[in-house]
């Protein structure tokens, strides 16, 4: 259940002018569930990168407004600067950060070019993964010619745009919108003030390695093919590109790498290899840096990447995989990193609320016992859950580090991913069930006084009593994907902890019950009576198959304890 976020990277021609920038950049920060990261003005090439992320309906209504506002304030006809271009919104392309593929990512990215064309009047091309033809996935193709050569270039057939007119708009230019993979610009840090010997391990990892060169492979001739050009030897890593570099700053030389797609070579692996070069040419890595902001996916991955090299289970908290992440490619050796900066996500998170989950112990306990309506009990069953397959985890865990059993920690390690999966899942439901039973007292809050009035707050309301009967049977489902974790540690996990996992069984079922209480009474406020029949129903399948799930594991640990 993570949260749908994608990037944008709107290029806008104007680098100068501030107040032309300003005006473009603030109409992105108008549009709700969108967080403006960065602003990148270049006077030399009279351009300007900005970087935005957010739900994929906010980032591409702010995509479309900015490409508007930028038609209204920028002048093509009057632009130069030292970089290719051929609009006022030169580029506009869509990343998919979290929660959403690539293939959905595209789907966004072509709406918001129809819109473009469509409503403003500007040529648009697709490329990358928005293309619709092979030969406009390069964006150098789409740009071909820039402003100066778009008024033929638009005469062409074959250049005709993907959407809006082919008819040279001489103020805005044309546009080129494409969803392409996340790119990281990630830095390693060397023990060395060699340039040279930084280079040589950059040649040995990026994909497009060093020429091939005769005799002597650094002073050789280089060798050509027939077409006089130069013969490469690839590097290691796909989607890299590398080149090393001195820092006076830091006093020490770096591999600065652009990676991609790191879904192909992702950080954790493009650390390891230059390790791997570095050493195989007497040099030390002694740590790295990000550049700009990563995906928590990323940092995750890395985190069970390091655990899995060292044989551990890697199904533990999400902060710990980040602080395993950021010791093991050593990120804080030029500078503190702090994931609440550097990471997407939580850079998106708002401070100013803050959720139950969020809370301590005693705060969760003491904002349940208010005289607040909520949290309830809906959310203090997502929470019983979440502690029961939590307890799951923990035994599958145990059982992973077992003397004796070094050769079961995968097994185990597995099992502790998919409890930790459940229990976010779960924890999610927390905030989700209150928020629905605050849409719920919100509808009821609505204005009746007119006929039309009253009809449309039935509406509101019966939406978000639906929502807020779904919202707890969530948490049944949820829930019960646990049973199989603990029957897993009740038959196969470490023993001495076989009670914990009976515990786990225990929650299981109140947070099922309870969840399944909630759905019948929010089900009986609903005008739709055969959804309401068919939800009841499954529920109590649910809640009958919980109980029976629970006496088996019970029985299991009964029968063991009696034979000790």
């Amino acid at each position: 259940m993570d949260k749908r976020i994608i990037e944008c990277v709107p290029n806008f021609s104007e680098g100068r002018d501030m107040g032309i920038i300003r005006q473009i950049t603030d109409v992105i920060e108008l549009v709700k569930g969108v967080k403006l990261l960065d602003v990148d003005p270049g006077k030399d090439t009279n351009r300007t990168v900005v970087t935005f992320v957010g739900t994929p309906e906010s980032v591409s209504e702010a995509a479309f407004l900015s490409v508007k506002k930028a038609s209204e304030v920028i002048d093509m006809s009057k632009h130069h600067g030292e970089h290719p271009r051929m609009g006022a919104t030169d580029v506009c392309p869509f990343v998919p950060v979290s929660g959403i593929t690539m293939e959905e990512t595209v789907l966004y990215a072509r709406k918001v070019a129809e819109r473009i064309g469509n409503e403003l009047g500007i040529p648009v091309y697709c490329y990358e993964n928005a293309a619709w033809k092979e030969e406009r996935r390069n964006l150098a193709n789409c740009r071909s010619g820039e402003y100066e050569g778009l008024r033929k270039k638009l005469s062409d057939p074959a250049w005709k745009p993907d959407f809006g007119p082919a008819v040279f708009n001489e103020r805005a230019g044309a546009t080129a919108v494409g969803a392409r993979d996340f790119l990281v610009a990630f830095n390693v840090n060397l023990n060395t003030t060699s340039t040279r010997r930084a280079n040589a391990i950059a040649y040995d990892v990026r994909e497009k390695g060093r020429p091939e060169r005769e005799g002597d492979p650094v002073i050789g001739k280089i060798i050509k093919d027939e077409n006089g050009e130069k013969v490469m030897i690839p590097g290691s890593l796909k989607s890299v590109k590398a080149i090393g570099w001195y820092i006076e700053e830091y006093g020490i030389s770096q591999i600065s790498m652009n990676l991609t797609n790191i879904s192909v070579t992702p950080v954790h692996i493009a650390f390891d290899e230059v390790c791997r070069m570095a050493d195989a040419r007497g040099v030390r890595v002694t740590g790295s840096e990000l550049v700009g902001l990563i995906p928590l996916k990323s940092l995750l991955d890395a985190g069970r990447y390091f655990l899995n090299k060292q044989e551990r289970s890697s199904g533990v908290s999400d902060d710990e995989l980040i602080k395993i992440a950021i010791k093991s490619m050593g990120l804080n050796d030029i500078h503190q990193f702090k994931p609440e900066e550097k990471i997407i996500e939580f850079v998106m998170t708002e401070k100013s609320k803050q959720k139950l989950i969020d809370m301590n112990l005693k705060a969760f306990m003491d904002e349940t016992a208010s005289e607040s309506p909520a949290p309830g009990g809906g959310s203090v069953s997502a929470y019983m859950g979440a502690l029961g397959v939590a307890l799951g985890t923990m035994v599958a865990n145990l059982s992973s580090h077992k003397r004796g059993w070094d050769d079961r920690w995968k097994e185990f390690s597995d099992l502790a991913e998919k409890g930790k999966v459940i229990q976010n899942n779960l924890l999610q439901l927390v905030d989700e069930d209150t928020a629905a039973f605050n849409r719920i007292i919100e509808a009821f809050a609505l204005p009746k006084k007119s006929e039309e009035e009253k009809q449309v707050r039935n509406v509101i309301i019966q939406e978000a009593t639906k929502n807020a009967t779904l919202v707890p049977f969530k948490v049944m489902e949820t829930a019960f994907s646990g049973f199989e974790l603990i029957m897993e540690m009740v038959e196969k996990g470490n023993p001495n902890s076989l009670t914990d996992a009976g515990v786990g069984a225990l929650a299981l079922r109140s947070c099922i019950k309870g969840a399944f209480l909630n759905v019948k009474i929010n089900a009986s406020g609903l005008q739709d009576k055969d959804f309401a029949k068919t939800i009841l129903a499954r529920g109590e399948d649910l809640e009958m198959k919980a109980v029976a799930e629970e006496e088996v594991i019970l029985k299991i640990i009964n029968a063991n304890i009696r034979n000790q």
